[in-house]
């Protein structure tokens, strides 16, 4: 399976709710690619810092890193820092399996881990290969077999989904 990007480092912008209320901005860049702990003591820290006396609260105005991925102004803590894990062992194929999974950052873990079936340069040539590897095709039939119109009907059907990172590279999942 793809190899996380090297130079992938999801990070936010937490700025403080304090001083932005008082037309102050004051905040920080943290890296999300660290333990929830240390990233709350960088927050906190930014918070001590602020211009505004008493500063508590905070919120993440801005974000890099995550490809795509959804991260809300209130995300908690812990949910960012657990996503950016995942973007940071699975780079991009990561992120495009969270977007098919409508963001359930479980499934997402479930579909690369338990149902990845493989990268292809096509899901036809999945199929083809799925089926030398499990039925002997006489030579004599292997003409007739349409693997093109047996990758349709698969994914129609709702038995596989696709992420294509690249021309000629196709990933295969099986559905639940």
């Amino acid at each position: 399976m793809e190899q996380a990007a090297k130079d992938l480092e999801p990070r936010i912008y937490v700025a403080c709710l304090a001083a932005y209320n008082d037309g102050i901005l004051h905040g920080a860049w943290i890296s999300a690619a660290q333990d929830e702990e240390d990233a709350a003591r960088e927050i906190q820290s930014m918070l001590d810092a602020s211009p505004t006396a008493g500063a508590e609260e905070y919120a993440i105005h801005d974000h890099e890193g995550f490809c795509g991925a959804e991260v809300g102004e209130h995300k908690p803590l812990a949910e960012i820092v657990e996503l950016a894990g995942f973007l940071m062992e699975h780079g991009a194929l990561g992120a495009a399996v969270l977007r098919a999974c409508d963001d359930d950052l479980d499934e997402a873990r479930e579909a690369l881990t338990d149902r990845y079936h493989g990268v292809f340069t096509s899901l036809a040539d999945c199929f083809e290969a799925l089926t030398e590897e499990t039925t002997e095709i006489p030579a004599n039939l292997r003409p007739y077999i349409d693997w093109d119109k047996m990758a349709t009907d698969a994914e129609l059907n709702g038995d596989v989904f696709t992420i294509e990172t690249a021309h000629d590279e196709v990933h295969v999942f099986w559905s639940r």
